[in-house]
């Protein structure tokens, strides 16, 4: 890591900001409440960047046994994630907690886009060339939820939504959308219906004039921060914040905004940047929250991270791996007999109730899995003090994110032959937007153990409900996807 200035890892005694370090550091500080044993295996571990898939799943595994195991990890995990962070500045580094209380250098203004079109009054579901609305919507959800490409209680959820079209427009809710111009973002959903949006993103005019041309397109209104003092400059060429920087003042910003906050966390970033654009959006969300006790929180999750998998999820990947067709069990048993069991292995072990779903992915790298595990542990943190929080798995996606690694691409593109639909972004960004306003109009409801709340209304796109493990799979969809390219 450099020594740019904003929110950073912390320099180690050496001088230097190592990732590895610091992550084995958090997610062993995470376990050591709950799983001493477990906390110190991954103090242990010499080889991180491959080796963290197993203390990853461990996190979960170890919080499983009982809701207050589950709270102990996340708040472990969060208090270790800001001791090895910091906020790097002129004069050196001072601890990242300070950003909460730290006076904002400068002071955001407000302008306001109003879209110029007619808000959407019939909530309807792009899909491969398509718009689905009415019964071919509900055919739609119910094919999904019978080949186990979500949960049951998503396609519940988006019935009651579509059910309900006076709710899309969030009539008293500013939907503050942090990385603004992301793919799998709800920004242009919540114009065409007719919602206040607040947007956040770098200050790049090609982001911000898609932005901005999606809010004149659509009928809602939109709000963007601006540097004060800059007139005469195109609107694209002024607005933005860098979140790593700009904390304190986008959290004043949005917390002097009318209407209910909700915060939405959509950010991306490659690499150990991914983790610290995620510490400076739950700095931000801790600051604004002490503005307005009313914010309410919103994270989409990753499907590829491993959870706890409810026992109806088990029931049906179990059935498709008995029920697999007789070319696939031709084809799997020499594939696991000479790959020592690593190839085409079941989903679950017999009778596991409930049970892992490990789709964690050894591509992704460590820092992309901890940069979604501190929103997932601020999720249940928040939620256990009272906090509205709007959690919910998405889908894969074919976001360009994704699918400029080749090896991913490759494994998407050969998914369906194993049980798991991967989405395009315009299905899945409306898909999760109408999660968000049912949460947001109609509530969350509340369940026994946290790891309920995650599995609720999931679109994990069949990856819990597959035949197979999905690391056993995955060599050969990338195979088959190659292939079909290349075809």
């Amino acid at each position: 890591m450099t020594d740019e200035l904003g929110i950073n890892f912390a320099s180690q005694p050496d001088g230097r900001r190592s990732t590895s370090k610091s992550g084995r550091s958090i997610v062993a500080a995470a376990l050591r409440p709950v799983d001493p044993v477990g906390a110190r295996a991954a103090e242990a571990e010499t080889a991180w960047r491959t080796g963290y898939l197993l203390h990853f799943r461990r996190l979960v595994e170890a919080g499983s046994a009982t809701p207050q195991d589950w709270r102990s990890i996340a708040a472990a995990g969060l208090a270790a994630a800001y001791e090895q962070s910091a906020v790097v500045t002129s004069q050196g580094e001072v601890p990242l907690a300070s950003v909460i209380s730290t006076e904002a250098e400068s002071r955001l203004e407000t302008v306001e886009v109003a879209g110029r079109g007619d808000a959407e009054t019939e909530f309807s579901l792009p899909y491969r060339g398509r718009r689905l609305r009415g019964a071919d919507l509900e055919d739609q959800l119910a094919d999904w939820a019978r080949r186990g490409v979500l949960e049951p209680s998503a396609a519940d959820v988006v019935t009651t939504v579509a059910a309900h079209p006076e709710w899309l427009g969030l009539p008293g809710h500013t939907v503050a959308v942090l990385g603004a111009g992301a793919e799998m973002g709800p920004l242009r959903a919540l114009l065409r219906w007719g919602a206040t949006v607040a947007a956040v993103d770098l200050p790049s005019p090609a982001v911000w004039q898609r932005v901005l041309a999606a809010a004149d397109e659509g009928a809602g209104r939109l709000l963007v921060p601006t540097r004060s003092g800059a007139v005469g400059v195109a609107l694209a060429d002024r607005v933005g914040v860098d979140l790593l920087t700009g904390v304190p003042a986008v959290a004043d910003w949005l917390g002097g905004l009318d209407g209910r906050p909700v915060l939405g966390n959509y950010l991306y970033a490659d690499g150990a940047s991914h983790v610290c654009i995620s510490l400076a959006a739950d700095a931000l969300a801790l600051r604004v929250g002490g503005i307005r006790p009313d914010l309410v929180l919103a994270y989409l999750a990753t499907p590829t991270d491993a959870f706890v998998a409810p026992r109806e999820a088990v029931e049906h990947s179990t059935r498709a791996y008995a029920e697999r067709s007789i070319t696939a069990k031709v084809i799997g048993r020499p594939l696991r007999w000479a790959s020592r069991g690593r190839l085409m292995h079941r989903a679950y072990p017999f009778g596991a109730n409930p049970a892992m779903a490990d789709c964690l992915v050894a591509v992704q790298g460590p820092n992309y899995a901890l940069a979604k595990r501190i929103q997932r542990w601020r999720a249940t943190t928040a939620a256990a003090d009272g906090q509205v929080v709007s959690f919910h798995v998405a889908p894969s996606t074919r976001t360009r994110s994704v699918v400029k690694n080749r090896a991913l691409a490759a494994a998407f593109a050969g998914a369906h032959r194993f049980g798991v639909e991967v989405f395009d972004p315009s299905t899945s960004n409306v898909l999760m937007a109408a999660l968000l306003v049912h949460d947001l109009m109609a509530g969350v409801p509340s369940h026994e153990h946290p790891w309920q709340d995650e599995a609720y209304a999931a679109v994990h796109g069949g990856l819990w409900r597959a035949p197979y493990e999905p690391r056993s799979a995955l060599g050969l969809s990338a195979m088959l996807g190659y292939a079909a390219s290349r075809g």
